[in-house]
């Protein structure tokens, strides 16, 4: 009942349709709420696509770092634009309706291309572990075949472990209403509509946050053990320093990505004390605020990367 108050006045939809409220009891708000959300958007487009054009057009960066940080940048973009668009028809345009097989796909990308960003990062960990601990092996082990493998491998299982979700969701009848209080389809939020259990659904869903998510972060920061094993075994001041300094930017990036989406995904099947409005801006901010900051972090934390956007500004080569 709280729902169906909640929906747009003279809106109708077929019932192999779903409707994206939006976020709940701030709809009169929504045309000022989508006003940062779209300049984040594009910010993200142009800190992303920047970072993409300059890495690709120098070849002295074509380096392994700078190639995960191409990775990084396309799952970014590929990351918000999955959900962005939509978002911003719902809050400028009451665009509430998205077909089923519409809401399916919004689904599968948006856990697909999360669990491939996360596996980047996992990869860019790597990649850290082998030029501080293996120096004189780094371009032997990393070399652009190697690279192509790691980031093929990135995807497929992020397809692979994301479409079970498909199929757990087209088993299930949805014979009530097909409201959901959000801005975008995710895995639980339709699940939690249908009129059957959805204990498989919750079930599948930890095993693959705690499986794939979880073990990226141990991996990682078991890499980073190793480094501040090597880095303190370093000689002098001076080369700590600068070992540390090349992963400044990969562990913020870290923490950007991993801290809102724990949150978000805890509070979604835990939280039933945070209020729903919350947990729907932070379910958008933990899509949306790293491929904003991840360009900014690493133009500026990366002496390469910050040289060659001034000089691509000033419009020198």
């Amino acid at each position: 009942i709280m729902l169906s108050a909640s929906v747009p006045n003279n809106t109708a939809f077929h019932p192999s349709t779903f409707l994206l409220l939006g976020i709940p009891g701030m709809q009169d708000q929504h045309i000022w709420v989508a006003i940062p959300f779209c300049s984040m958007y594009i910010l993200a487009l142009v800190g992303n696509g920047t970072i993409l054009y300059i890495i690709m057009t120098d070849r002295a960066l074509h380096e392994p770092m700078y190639l995960f940080l191409c990775l990084l940048s396309i799952t970014d973009l590929v990351l918000c634009s999955t959900t962005l668009p939509k978002m911003l028809t719902i809050f400028w345009l009451r665009s509430h309706i998205i077909s089923y097989q519409g809401c399916l796909t919004q689904m599968f990308f948006v856990h697909a291309v999360f669990a491939t960003e996360s596996a980047v990062l996992l990869a860019m960990a790597f990649d850290r572990y082998v030029a501080i601990c293996r120096p004189l092996h780094y371009m032997s082990i990393l070399n652009a075949t190697m690279i192509g493998k790691i980031g093929l491998a990135c995807v497929i299982r992020g397809l692979l472990f994301v479409f079970p979700f498909v199929i757990l969701i087209e088993r299930l009848p949805f014979c009530g209403h097909r409201i959901i209080p959000h801005t975008y389809c995710e895995h639980m939020g339709i699940a939690k509509l249908a009129c059957a259990s959805i204990k498989p659904n919750t079930i599948y869903g930890l095993t693959v946050a705690l499986s794939i998510t979880g073990m990226d972060v141990v991996l990682i920061a078991t890499s980073y053990i190793l480094i501040l094993q090597a880095v303190l075994r370093l000689p002098s001041k001076d080369a700590q320093f600068r070992a540390f300094s090349t992963c400044g930017a990969h562990i913020c990036v870290i923490l950007v990505f991993y801290i809102p989406a724990f949150f978000s995904f805890f509070t979604h099947r835990f939280g039933h004390q945070v209020p729903p409005q919350v947990h729907i801006v932070l379910a958008n901010l933990y899509l949306l605020v790293p491929p904003v900051l991840n360009p900014l972090v690493y133009g500026i934390n990366t002496k390469q990367i910050r040289l060659r956007i001034f000089d691509f500004l000033m419009g020198r080569r």
